[in-house]
Protein backbone atom coordinates (compact mmCIF):
# COMPACT_ATOMS: atom_id res chain seq x y z
CA UNK A 1 0.00 0.00 0.00
CA UNK A 2 1.74 3.37 -0.63
CA UNK A 3 2.05 5.75 1.90
CA UNK A 4 0.34 9.32 2.49
CA UNK A 5 2.84 10.34 4.03
CA UNK A 6 5.58 9.59 0.85
CA UNK A 7 2.60 10.77 -1.40
CA UNK A 8 2.99 14.32 0.80
CA UNK A 9 6.40 14.24 -0.28
CA UNK A 10 6.27 13.88 -3.77
CA UNK A 11 3.51 16.52 -4.13
CA UNK A 12 6.24 18.49 -2.54
CA UNK A 13 8.70 17.39 -4.93
CA UNK A 14 6.77 18.51 -8.12
CA UNK A 15 5.57 21.86 -6.40
CA UNK A 16 9.23 22.93 -5.39
CA UNK A 17 11.21 21.12 -8.26
CA UNK A 18 14.32 19.72 -6.47
CA UNK A 19 14.50 17.40 -3.18
CA UNK A 20 16.74 20.27 -1.10
CA UNK A 21 13.55 22.43 -1.96
CA UNK A 22 11.32 19.90 -1.02
CA UNK A 23 12.84 18.83 2.35
CA UNK A 24 13.29 22.90 3.00
CA UNK A 25 9.47 22.79 3.07
CA UNK A 26 8.62 19.67 5.16
CA UNK A 27 11.53 20.18 7.57
CA UNK A 28 13.56 17.17 6.34
CA UNK A 29 17.29 17.09 4.25
CA UNK A 30 17.27 16.29 0.62
CA UNK A 31 18.96 13.06 1.92
CA UNK A 32 15.99 11.60 3.63
CA UNK A 33 13.36 12.87 1.00
CA UNK A 34 15.31 11.17 -1.53
CA UNK A 35 15.44 7.65 0.68
CA UNK A 36 11.52 8.75 1.42
CA UNK A 37 10.83 8.86 -2.35
CA UNK A 38 13.06 5.81 -3.25
CA UNK A 39 11.09 3.54 -0.92
CA UNK A 40 7.80 5.38 -2.86
CA UNK A 41 9.17 4.24 -6.33
CA UNK A 42 9.87 0.44 -5.00
CA UNK A 43 5.95 0.74 -3.46
CA UNK A 44 4.75 1.95 -6.69
CA UNK A 45 6.90 -0.68 -8.24
CA UNK A 46 7.50 1.50 -11.38
CA UNK A 47 10.06 4.28 -12.39
CA UNK A 48 9.01 7.86 -10.80
CA UNK A 49 11.93 9.58 -11.23
CA UNK A 50 14.76 10.46 -14.20
CA UNK A 51 17.59 12.10 -14.68
CA UNK A 52 17.59 15.10 -16.92
CA UNK A 53 20.76 16.79 -16.80
CA UNK A 54 21.89 17.51 -13.09
CA UNK A 55 18.26 17.32 -12.18
CA UNK A 56 15.74 14.61 -11.01
CA UNK A 57 12.29 14.69 -13.00
CA UNK A 58 9.01 12.81 -12.77
CA UNK A 59 8.04 9.98 -15.52
CA UNK A 60 4.98 9.51 -17.01
CA UNK A 61 4.21 7.22 -14.57
CA UNK A 62 5.43 9.57 -12.04
CA UNK A 63 2.78 12.15 -13.44
CA UNK A 64 -0.05 9.66 -13.07
CA UNK A 65 1.26 8.55 -9.60
CA UNK A 66 1.32 12.58 -9.11
CA UNK A 67 -2.23 13.35 -10.44
CA UNK A 68 -3.80 9.99 -7.76
CA UNK A 69 -1.64 11.85 -4.53
CA UNK A 70 -3.31 15.10 -5.06
CA UNK A 71 -7.06 13.26 -5.12
CA UNK A 72 -5.97 11.23 -1.89
CA UNK A 73 -4.53 13.82 -0.24
CA UNK A 74 -7.07 15.88 -0.81
CA UNK A 75 -9.89 13.45 0.35
CA UNK A 76 -7.22 12.60 3.53
CA UNK A 77 -7.20 16.83 4.08
CA UNK A 78 -11.27 17.05 4.01
CA UNK A 79 -11.61 13.96 6.43
CA UNK A 80 -9.51 15.89 8.75
CA UNK A 81 -11.35 18.80 8.06
CA UNK A 82 -14.50 17.04 8.67
CA UNK A 83 -13.26 15.74 11.73
CA UNK A 84 -12.16 18.36 13.54
CA UNK A 85 -15.39 20.11 12.24
CA UNK A 86 -17.12 17.39 14.25
CA UNK A 87 -15.23 18.17 17.33
CA UNK A 88 -15.80 22.10 17.38
CA UNK A 89 -18.36 23.15 19.98
CA UNK A 90 -21.19 24.04 17.89
CA UNK A 91 -25.01 24.81 19.14
CA UNK A 92 -27.57 24.78 19.58
CA UNK A 93 -27.12 23.96 23.11
CA UNK A 94 -30.20 23.91 25.73
CA UNK A 95 -29.40 24.47 29.05
CA UNK A 96 -32.16 24.33 31.84
CA UNK A 97 -30.91 26.64 34.94
CA UNK A 98 -32.38 28.07 38.35
CA UNK A 99 -32.37 32.01 38.51
CA UNK A 100 -29.29 33.15 40.01
CA UNK A 101 -26.93 30.43 38.66
CA UNK A 102 -27.82 31.93 35.17
CA UNK A 103 -27.25 35.36 36.18
CA UNK A 104 -23.83 34.38 38.33
CA UNK A 105 -22.56 31.84 36.42
CA UNK A 106 -24.33 30.38 33.38
CA UNK A 107 -24.65 33.95 31.79
CA UNK A 108 -20.59 34.99 32.20
CA UNK A 109 -19.71 31.63 30.67
CA UNK A 110 -21.78 32.41 27.65
CA UNK A 111 -20.29 35.74 27.37
CA UNK A 112 -16.62 33.92 27.27
CA UNK A 113 -18.11 30.85 24.79
CA UNK A 114 -19.04 33.69 21.91
CA UNK A 115 -15.64 34.76 21.87
CA UNK A 116 -13.96 31.31 22.38
CA UNK A 117 -17.00 29.17 20.60
CA UNK A 118 -18.53 31.30 17.91
CA UNK A 119 -20.40 28.39 17.25
CA UNK A 120 -22.01 27.23 20.41
CA UNK A 121 -25.27 29.14 20.57
CA UNK A 122 -26.92 28.56 24.11
CA UNK A 123 -30.81 28.21 24.13
CA UNK A 124 -31.30 29.07 28.25
CA UNK A 125 -34.43 27.77 29.93
CA UNK A 126 -34.93 29.34 33.57
CA UNK A 127 -36.48 25.96 35.76
CA UNK A 128 -36.32 24.87 39.33
CA UNK A 129 -33.95 22.11 39.77
CA UNK A 130 -36.54 19.08 39.85
CA UNK A 131 -38.50 20.23 37.01
CA UNK A 132 -34.90 21.07 34.95
CA UNK A 133 -33.89 17.23 36.20
CA UNK A 134 -37.52 16.48 34.35
CA UNK A 135 -36.46 18.07 31.34
CA UNK A 136 -32.96 16.50 30.64
CA UNK A 137 -34.84 12.90 31.68
CA UNK A 138 -37.20 14.17 29.36
CA UNK A 139 -34.70 14.93 26.61
CA UNK A 140 -35.96 18.15 26.43
CA UNK A 141 -32.75 20.18 27.33
CA UNK A 142 -29.03 19.13 26.48
CA UNK A 143 -27.65 19.99 30.25
CA UNK A 144 -29.34 21.02 33.88
CA UNK A 145 -27.71 23.01 36.36
CA UNK A 146 -29.29 21.86 39.55
CA UNK A 147 -28.48 21.69 43.47
CA UNK A 148 -28.78 19.57 46.39
CA UNK A 149 -28.53 19.91 50.06
CA UNK A 150 -26.62 17.22 52.19
CA UNK A 151 -29.55 16.66 53.80
CA UNK A 152 -31.31 15.33 51.44
CA UNK A 153 -29.30 13.29 49.18
CA UNK A 154 -29.93 12.86 45.45
CA UNK A 155 -28.51 10.70 42.53
CA UNK A 156 -28.17 12.28 39.42
CA UNK A 157 -31.05 10.27 37.07
CA UNK A 158 -29.58 6.83 35.61
CA UNK A 159 -27.69 7.99 32.24
CA UNK A 160 -26.15 11.46 33.18
CA UNK A 161 -22.92 12.78 34.27
CA UNK A 162 -22.69 15.52 37.04
CA UNK A 163 -19.68 18.10 37.79
CA UNK A 164 -19.81 20.16 40.92
CA UNK A 165 -20.04 23.72 40.51
CA UNK A 166 -19.62 24.62 43.84
CA UNK A 167 -21.18 24.68 47.38
CA UNK A 168 -22.28 27.18 50.01
CA UNK A 169 -23.65 27.07 53.78
CA UNK A 170 -27.13 27.58 54.20
CA UNK A 171 -27.98 30.46 56.98
CA UNK A 172 -30.34 31.71 58.70
CA UNK A 173 -32.37 34.92 58.61
CA UNK A 174 -33.66 36.85 61.16
CA UNK A 175 -34.75 40.35 62.41
CA UNK A 176 -32.45 42.40 63.92
CA UNK A 177 -32.90 42.40 67.82
CA UNK A 178 -34.17 38.65 67.78
CA UNK A 179 -33.19 37.47 71.16
CA UNK A 180 -31.71 34.17 69.41
CA UNK A 181 -29.41 36.34 67.42
CA UNK A 182 -25.97 35.44 68.48
CA UNK A 183 -22.71 34.38 65.98
CA UNK A 184 -24.08 30.99 65.46
CA UNK A 185 -27.88 30.19 66.15
CA UNK A 186 -29.24 27.38 67.84
CA UNK A 187 -32.13 26.31 66.20
CA UNK A 188 -34.17 25.02 69.01
CA UNK A 189 -33.94 28.67 69.97
CA UNK A 190 -36.49 29.27 67.46
CA UNK A 191 -39.19 25.68 68.15
CA UNK A 192 -41.91 28.41 68.63
CA UNK A 193 -41.22 31.02 65.66
CA UNK A 194 -43.13 30.95 62.77
CA UNK A 195 -41.06 30.36 59.59
CA UNK A 196 -41.04 31.38 56.23
CA UNK A 197 -40.50 28.22 53.82
CA UNK A 198 -40.10 27.17 50.23
CA UNK A 199 -43.37 26.05 48.35
CA UNK A 200 -44.56 22.23 49.53
CA UNK A 201 -43.05 19.66 48.05
CA UNK A 202 -40.02 21.76 47.00
CA UNK A 203 -36.22 20.26 48.40
CA UNK A 204 -36.18 23.75 49.82
CA UNK A 205 -39.42 23.17 52.19
CA UNK A 206 -38.17 19.24 52.81
CA UNK A 207 -34.44 21.21 53.85
CA UNK A 208 -36.38 23.25 56.46
CA UNK A 209 -38.56 20.51 57.76
CA UNK A 210 -35.11 17.76 58.09
CA UNK A 211 -33.30 20.58 60.01
CA UNK A 212 -35.24 21.10 62.03
CA UNK A 213 -36.03 17.54 63.09
CA UNK A 214 -32.42 17.37 63.63
CA UNK A 215 -32.77 19.97 66.47
CA UNK A 216 -35.83 18.35 67.61
CA UNK A 217 -38.84 19.89 66.70
CA UNK A 218 -41.18 20.47 63.39
CA UNK A 219 -41.13 23.88 62.27
CA UNK A 220 -44.39 26.12 62.15
CA UNK A 221 -44.33 27.47 58.57
CA UNK A 222 -46.97 29.73 58.10
CA UNK A 223 -45.59 31.83 55.12
CA UNK A 224 -44.29 29.58 51.78
CA UNK A 225 -42.22 32.08 49.23
CA UNK A 226 -39.50 30.81 46.49
CA UNK A 227 -38.04 34.59 46.06
CA UNK A 228 -35.15 34.76 48.61
CA UNK A 229 -35.50 38.80 47.69
CA UNK A 230 -39.14 38.29 49.15
CA UNK A 231 -38.02 35.66 52.24
CA UNK A 232 -35.67 38.64 53.26
CA UNK A 233 -37.98 41.47 53.00
CA UNK A 234 -40.88 38.95 54.79
CA UNK A 235 -37.54 38.40 57.60
CA UNK A 236 -37.35 42.21 58.10
CA UNK A 237 -41.50 42.92 58.81
CA UNK A 238 -41.30 40.14 61.49
CA UNK A 239 -43.23 37.26 59.40
CA UNK A 240 -41.04 34.55 60.20
CA UNK A 241 -37.39 32.92 60.49
CA UNK A 242 -35.77 31.88 56.92
CA UNK A 243 -33.63 29.44 55.70
CA UNK A 244 -30.80 30.93 52.86
CA UNK A 245 -27.98 29.94 51.18
CA UNK A 246 -24.77 32.10 52.48
CA UNK A 247 -24.23 34.18 48.49
CA UNK A 248 -28.03 35.50 49.38
CA UNK A 249 -25.93 38.02 50.78
CA UNK A 250 -24.21 39.38 47.85
CA UNK A 251 -26.73 38.04 45.18
CA UNK A 252 -30.23 39.74 46.25
CA UNK A 253 -28.83 42.01 48.90
CA UNK A 254 -29.28 41.90 52.86
CA UNK A 255 -32.28 44.52 53.65
CA UNK A 256 -31.43 46.99 56.77
CA UNK A 257 -33.15 45.31 59.52
CA UNK A 258 -32.07 42.01 58.61
CA UNK A 259 -29.32 39.37 60.41
CA UNK A 260 -27.43 36.53 58.53
CA UNK A 261 -26.07 34.13 60.53
CA UNK A 262 -24.62 30.51 60.64
CA UNK A 263 -26.43 27.40 62.40
CA UNK A 264 -24.75 26.03 65.42
CA UNK A 265 -24.78 22.42 65.69
CA UNK A 266 -26.27 21.47 62.60
CA UNK A 267 -24.10 21.36 59.10
CA UNK A 268 -26.05 22.77 56.29
CA UNK A 269 -24.89 23.71 52.37
CA UNK A 270 -26.00 23.14 49.09
CA UNK A 271 -24.22 22.18 46.29
CA UNK A 272 -24.50 23.33 42.84
CA UNK A 273 -24.71 20.87 39.89
CA UNK A 274 -23.98 20.80 36.18
CA UNK A 275 -25.66 17.41 34.63
CA UNK A 276 -25.88 16.23 30.89
CA UNK A 277 -26.90 12.84 29.53
CA UNK A 278 -24.54 13.30 26.23
CA UNK A 279 -20.85 14.59 26.93
CA UNK A 280 -20.82 16.55 23.08
CA UNK A 281 -18.60 18.98 22.42
CA UNK A 282 -21.05 22.10 23.00
CA UNK A 283 -21.61 20.50 26.74
CA UNK A 284 -17.73 19.94 27.71
CA UNK A 285 -16.94 23.26 26.29
CA UNK A 286 -19.61 24.78 28.50
CA UNK A 287 -19.15 22.46 31.47
CA UNK A 288 -15.67 23.49 31.33
CA UNK A 289 -16.70 27.16 31.12
CA UNK A 290 -19.11 27.15 33.96
CA UNK A 291 -16.37 25.92 36.27
CA UNK A 292 -13.79 28.09 35.45
CA UNK A 293 -15.10 31.30 33.90
CA UNK A 294 -17.39 32.22 36.54
CA UNK A 295 -18.03 32.64 40.38
CA UNK A 296 -17.21 29.72 42.25
CA UNK A 297 -20.54 29.36 44.20
CA UNK A 298 -23.90 30.24 43.55
CA UNK A 299 -27.00 30.96 44.96
CA UNK A 300 -30.40 31.16 43.84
Amino acid sequence: MLDPARLRLLREFADHGTMTAAGESCGMTSSAVSQQLATLEREAGVRLFERAGRRVRLTAEGERLLGHAHIVLNALDAAEEDLRSAATPRGPLRVACFATAAVHRLLPAIAVARTRHPDLHVILYELEPREALDTLRAGGCDLAITFTYNLIPEEPPPGATGRVLGAEPIMIALPEGHPAVADAVDLRLLRRDPWVAGSRDTTDHEMLDRACALAGFHPNVVHTADDYALVMRMVREGLGAGLVPELVATVVGVPDGVVLRPISAIEITRTTHALVRSLTPAAGALLELLQTGGPRETAR
